[in-house]
């Protein structure tokens, strides 16, 4: 029986501070957390801000190895039981700070990992960049990514003529889905390939020295 609580990793790429990509990702890691409570799951929710690790990511891409924190971030999401990910859009697509986290993932790192979509801009014009860019990047990474995304303009958030109850909604709706998909479906932790290596001497026995 497990013990120890449901670990929901929440990645969010916004730059400025504070951010609406980061409001977002509260209110919908706030909404899961209420449906998991609800079902007397535990839960543990965790926060990675990928501004604070941009230099470490361009360093990661250029030379192939990560700092600590990178690092960290990194088994942070690999361990995860669900992910929250939002980005902002930038040119009708996902922000380069937010492909950059992915693309360095070892291959395989998020198969099977419950994932729930969010993005921000600044019109509702942009939505299409959930199905049509965010959806395609996590799915070929085999990870499980819920039906509903969640994407909130600037009108959503209370500016005058926006629909708040609109995206209320919508974030209510995709942490349903998210918690169920957290809780039916367990995941089996990511283990490292070269943790058990064997040594020349164990393979070679009688030739070493």
């Amino acid at each position: 029986m497990r013990t120890e609580p449901t670990r929901i990793v929440v990645v969010t790429a916004g730059v400025s501070n504070p951010s609406s990509t980061r409001v977002l990702a509260d209110e919908l890691a706030a909404a899961t957390r209420r449906r998991l409570d609800a079902a007397g799951v535990a839960v543990a929710v965790e926060v990675i801000e990928l501004r604070e690790l941009a230099h470490a990511l361009v360093d990661n891409l250029l030379t192939g190895f990560p700092n600590a924190p990178l690092k960290r971030a990194i088994e942070q999401v690999t361990g995860a039981d669900g992910l929250i990910a939002v980005t902002p859009i930038c040119t009708a697509s996902y922000s380069a700070l937010f492909k950059a986290f992915f693309d360095v993932l070892d291959a395989g790192a998020i198969v099977g990992l419950p994932v729930l979509i969010g993005a921000t801009g600044g019109t509702e014009r942009h939505s299409l960049a959930l199905d049509h860019a965010l959806r395609p990047l996590l799915s070929y990474l085999r990870a499980l990514v819920v039906p509903t995304g969640v994407y909130a303009a600037s009108t959503d958030f209370g500016a005058r003529g926006g629909d708040t109850a609109g995206l209320a909604r919508r974030i209510d709706r995709a942490a349903e889905e998210f918690a169920t998909l957290v809780r039916n479906l367990p995941r089996t932790p990511v283990t490292d390939p070269y943790q058990d290596v064997v040594s020349f001497a164990e393979l070679l026995p009688g030739r070493a020295g």
